[in-house]
């Protein structure tokens, strides 16, 4: 059986610009949150191990942060919600949007 990467679920075209877009956004958070965690983890393992003697992690403060790095990287991910699509919830070109609520009007007449 096959499928699509992305299926349409109206017949407007310029709803593949708002897929793109939103590809292109979601690449971006995971490169933030991976980010994110390895900087975390390069410093803060070290920390809780010892490595840097005078300052260490005890074990219940390294978990709290630990439980604070995923926190902020579930954080970040929601706020792919705040987006803006340019292809999805907006006004088509002038011409077609007042073509299109030229027919509504007349159709609520």
């Amino acid at each position: 059986m096959d499928s699509a990467d992305v299926v349409l679920m109206k017949s407007d075209p310029y709803d593949i610009v708002g897929a793109i877009e939103l590809s292109r956004a979601t690449l971006r958070k995971m490169h933030q949150n991976l980010w994110w965690a390895v900087g975390y983890n390069t410093i803060a393992f070290p920390l809780a191990a010892g490595v840097f003697y005078p300052f260490v992690l005890s074990p219940e403060v390294a978990a709290l942060s630990m439980s604070g790095s995923t926190l902020v990287v579930a954080i970040n991910a929601l706020m792919l919600k705040r987006t803006k699509l340019a292809g999805i919830n907006t006004t088509r070109a002038p011409g077609a949007s007042k073509a299109n609520a030229d027919s509504v009007t007349k159709a609520k007449a």
